[in-house]
């Protein structure tokens, strides 16, 4: 009886154990990743994004995050751990004497009535293990003048489940049953049902496929909304008979922003409202996030606006890797697609509408740059453009007094104002791209080499900050900067590589470029002081604000490439970067193979030149192809015949070479 009560008593004993094994060391990385996200929540301090309550640490807003469902089974699960931990405390005390009670009582009632053969057999084994030499080891081996001896274990588990009598017996099993295979099988069908929709990423298997189809090679960033808004996520959006007034009110307020045609306004409404609902409705309030028309929708879209979104960066970033996916028998992406998926990005996170791309007669990139800025307008570019600020570069180039002049005086805009402008100019990110190609433990490149691309990318802000959030008031979530380093032909709309990278772990960019560039000189043979010395110098790059880009790809035929590489920011406007790659590609001469391609052809010299950034003046070729969508196919078509004739393959024969090699 005493050892069924004491199994019973360590009942909550073994529960306490077996929910703190997991409990607590996921409670310390759940607050370590707190404590990281805190520090790393480095955002801007104008007036319009404090105004937009996004960074507001509120006792209602530090709940509402507070109380997900993640967070409230974490505090109930530790709650019901205290409870263990001080019935366990108070129990042991109380136990401890009713233990000792009832053993005295049971061995009163055991040895009561043979009391006096107990003490005969014990005094007869204790003169046996004191006289019988067998008996005497035994005791001295086993504790016990027989020998081994068996021995009692108990489970901590209550009474009533270990009575297997009557109905006690049914309850276990069905205890057992439900708790050890139901359950498990329960959660794990619910799980796979629903994890077996969407990729890695959180994106539904449906939308990857129908981006996959509707991408297209010639796709012009003014195009690029049709097919984003065909996701399968916007799709499950609801839409209620209640929103027609409040979306119809939001078309005519939009409606220049749809791409009609004006000639047949009428055609074009009809068909625009053909679409599927749910694929309309995401549209226009994606429109509404554009042009800052958020404010005048219904309560029942603003939680729909919210959603849409939510998902908005998500669907963007798989969006565009469908478009650098490889689809030609080259291996390479597309371009032009890739582009105006980050020109979409970019106008979503800073509320600024596409028609805003546009060259127009204040500059040729258009006032999109302008726009982000807080207190600007179009009438505020107009204003300026009279002092010949015509682009966004020279307003980052001038002086703080003579910008501080400009903008009080000539735009009219308050102390406070211009204060914000300048908080928001110094979190702009300038970037640098140093970039290299070549065939690893060779001279040059030559046709079908495995070739290396190195690229060190450096970000720098006036205020001398690395990592940090974007200025984006009007974006009601948390966006990180992300930037896409892509290596393109820009008159055969070819992307040859692409990588993303990020600028917010510090710690994780160290040890990758640790790790690749160690590996680099192993595998070239150099020595380990070398190699500590090329690590030494990578981790002080990243920690000056540069991030490593390595990737391989295959060197096409022969000819010579003029090749760009775009580092593109996904939050920001204007702050894209192109750098100019001259590559030459020569004749297969190398012994051996390497990729594809055969070993045939004479010895050739192959030279690869990397060419100075280009001006801003000279950066008309990437401005922004919203009202370029038909031209653009004849002037491709007409640079792609013309590229050829600028490679230069310098030949050299040694016919008693030659002569000598087909004697032997």
């Amino acid at each position: 009886m005493a050892a069924s009560e004491e199994n019973s008593a360590l009942f909550p004993i073994f529960i306490l154990t077996i929910m703190a094994i997991p409990l607590v060391p996921y409670t310390m990385v759940k607050l370590s990743r707190a404590v990281s996200k805190k520090q790393r929540s480095i955002h801007c301090q104008c007036l319009e994004c404090d105004r937009s309550g996004k960074y507001k640490r509120s006792l209602f807003k530090k709940i509402s995050n507070f109380s997900t469902w993640s967070n409230l089974t974490l505090v109930l699960l530790w709650v019901v751990m205290i409870f263990l931990i001080y019935y366990t405390k108070n129990m042991s005390r109380e136990l401890l004497t009713h233990f000792l009670l009832c053993a005295y009582v049971d061995l009163v009632y055991l040895y009561a009535a043979e009391a006096n053969k107990y003490f005969v057999e014990s005094i007869s084994k204790a003169y046996q293990a004191l006289t019988d030499p067998v008996s005497r080891e035994n005791f001295e081996k086993y504790g016990h003048p027989d020998g081994r001896q068996g021995f009692q274990m108990g489970i901590a588990l209550p009474q009533f489940l270990l009575d297997i009598d009557g109905a006690s017996g049914g309850i276990l099993l069905l205890w057992i049953v439900g708790v050890c295979i139901l359950l498990p099988l329960v959660i794990a069908v619910i799980y796979l049902s629903r994890s077996s929709k969407y990729t890695g990423n959180y994106v539904m298997h449906q939308t990857l496929s129908a981006y996959y189809y509707l991408m297209k090679p010639s796709l012009a960033p003014s195009k690029v909304m049709e097919v984003f808004t065909k996701a399968a996520e916007y799709m499950e959006i609801p839409v209620r008979r209640t929103d027609d007034e409040p979306l119809q009110k939001l078309f005519m307020s939009v409606r220049s922003e749809l791409n009609l045609d004006i000639k047949n306004m009428k055609q074009e409404q009809a068909k625009f409202w053909k679409q599927h609902p749910a694929i309309v409705k995401t549209e226009l309030l994606i429109q509404a996030q554009l042009t800052r028309e958020s404010a005048a929708l219904s309560p029942a879209l603003q939680g729909d606006f919210r959603r849409v979104l939510e998902l908005a960066p998500r669907l963007l970033e798989e969006l565009l890797k469908m478009a650098v996916l490889p689809r030609t028998a080259q291996g390479h992406g597309w371009l032009r697609p890739a582009v105006g998926v980050v020109e979409l990005s970019q106008c979503i996170v800073q509320a600024v509408p596409l028609s805003a791309r546009k060259s127009s007669g204040v500059s040729s990139e258009g006032i999109s740059p302008f726009l982000q800025l807080p207190h600007f307008s179009d009438a505020v570019v107009k204003k300026i453009a009279r002092k010949k600020v015509k682009s966004f570069q020279e307003l980052q180039e001038m002086s703080l007094e003579g910008r501080s002049e400009l903008l009080s005086q000539v735009a009219g805009l308050s102390a406070t104002d211009v204060e914000d402008i300048e908080k928001v100019l110094e979190m702009m990110p300038s970037l640098t791209v140093d970039i290299t190609c070549e065939t690893e433990g060779e001279e040059g490149i030559q046709e079908g080499d495995i070739v290396t691309l190195q690229a060190w990318v450096t970000l720098k802000r006036p205020n001398g900050l690395i990592g940090a959030l974007p200025h984006a008031p009007y974006f009601p979530f948390h966006k990180e900067e992300n930037y896409w380093v892509l290596l393109a032909d820009s008159v055969s709309n070819n992307v040859w590589f692409s990588q993303k990278v990020s600028f917010m772990d510090e710690g994780g960019a160290i040890t990758a470029a640790s790790k690749t560039i160690s590996e680099t000189m192993e595998g070239s043979g150099a020595g380990v002081r070398e190699t500590n010395e090329a690590v030494r110098e990578a981790v002080e790059k990243v920690k000056g604000g540069s991030r490593l880009v390595m990737g391989k790809l295959q060197a096409p035929s022969e000819g010579t490439y003029n090749l760009t590489c775009f580092c593109l920011c996904d939050s920001w406007i204007g702050c894209d970067k192109k750098t100019s790659l001259k590559v030459k590609v020569l004749k297969r001469t190398r012994a051996g193979t390497r990729g594809l391609v055969s070993d045939e052809g004479a010895i050739a010299e192959e030279g690869m030149e990397e060419e100075d950034e280009i001006e801003e003046e000279e950066y008309d070729d990437y401005e922004s192809e919203y009202s370029e969508d038909e031209d653009d196919k004849k002037d491709m078509d007409e640079k792609r015949g013309s590229k050829k004739a600028n490679g230069t393959v310098k030949k050299q024969e040694s016919s008693s070479e030659e002569s000598g090699s087909e004697e032997e």
